[in-house]
């Protein structure tokens, strides 16, 4: 049997958006617990240096920059604790969120923010060369590839618009695709063959990384599991992945509106779900954007709209 506790807000996730809402709620007196989830922090902590986040002149890392909000949202008195939503419950109220530690946590609002986990390749070196020369942000960790040479992953909208971000500030850019043509959109499509600097790779795929302290080359097949097999290696200074990203929304499927990707619908401009009470904010609901200072924004607007739900229904 879960052991039960009555929350007046209930924060899943603990990326820039969760943080955020916690320090907004705690702030209104709200008592939120937050829970971590699998990956403390959220996917910023996989990323080295972030140097787009305003007030960081110096830039900083995603660790330290992650455990700066933790503190803060802790100062305000934010619950924060260690545990995987395994199962939610929408259907009444109060609304009910089971915990892997066996609790369960009855709620007036919930604000969803679990975020959207990259999708990879499925090869060993992705780990080895984390922030060591793979990303799965241009955005993010384009800066740090200028004048070198780079390779994106993929053939839809998001691999050809990284290619072109990629392609004013790096001196070259192979875009590798596993299929024979672009999945892109006609615009996106035209724009990466109208930049002088992309060169596409088709129907290629990346087998491995190589390097001493970093990326320095891939190794890469064209034709594969065909009579023309050919392996080769390419000579590359990063990595960037762009076969889409996974929302993490599979327990809320039941009960929240999602998208045909998986991300969470908000209506209008607010984050509120189609469930009374329970709000999204960040990567979740965000298949746009997906920077930390956008993710942090809706962890605000997330927290405002649970403190109004609140007051309007008197709880």
């Amino acid at each position: 049997m879960a052991d039960k506790k009555h929350v007046r807000c209930l924060i899943i996730g603990s990326g820039p958006a969760g943080y955020t809402a916690a320090i907004y709620a705690s702030r209104a007196n709200l008592n939120p617990i937050l829970y971590e989830g699998i990956q403390p922090g959220g996917q910023l902590t996989t990323t080295t240096d972030i140097e787009n986040f305003p007030g960081y002149p110096q830039g900083i890392s995603g660790t330290e920059m992650m455990e700066d909000l933790r503190k803060q949202a802790q100062r305000f008195g934010t619950d924060i604790r260690s545990g995987i939503a395994t199962s939610v419950d929408f259907s009444g109220k109060p609304l009910q969120v089971t915990f892997d530690d066996n609790q369960t946590i009855e709620a007036d609002t919930v604000i969803i923010a679990t975020g959207a986990s990259a999708k990879y390749l499925g090869i060993s070196d992705e780990t080895k060369y984390a922030g060591m020369g793979v990303s799965a942000c241009a955005t993010c960790d384009g800066f740090f590839y200028r004048k070198k040479v780079v390779a994106v992953v993929g053939g839809g909208d998001t691999a050809c618009e990284e290619a072109g971000y990629l392609s004013q500030l790096a001196s070259k850019v192979y875009l590798i695709v596993r299929k024979n043509y672009l999945r892109a959109s006609q615009i996106m499509q035209e724009r990466v063959m109208q930049a002088s600097n992309i060169e596409i790779l088709f129907e290629t795929q990346v087998t491995g990384l190589f390097g001493e302290n970093g990326v320095e080359g891939a190794h890469i097949v064209k034709y594969k599991d065909t009579p023309q097999e050919i392996h080769s290696d390419l000579a590359i200074d990063g990595l960037f992945l762009a076969i889409g990203h996974k929302p993490n929304t599979d327990i809320f499927k039941p009960y929240i509106a999602l998208d045909e990707i998986g991300y969470i619908k908000t209506q209008g401009e607010t984050t509120a779900t189609n469930v009374p009470g329970v709000f999204a904010a960040g990567d979740v609901a965000d298949p746009h954007y997906r920077q930390a200072v956008t993710a942090a924004a809706g962890g605000c607007k997330a927290a405002l709209d649970a403190e109004r739900y609140l007051a309007k229904n008197h709880l």
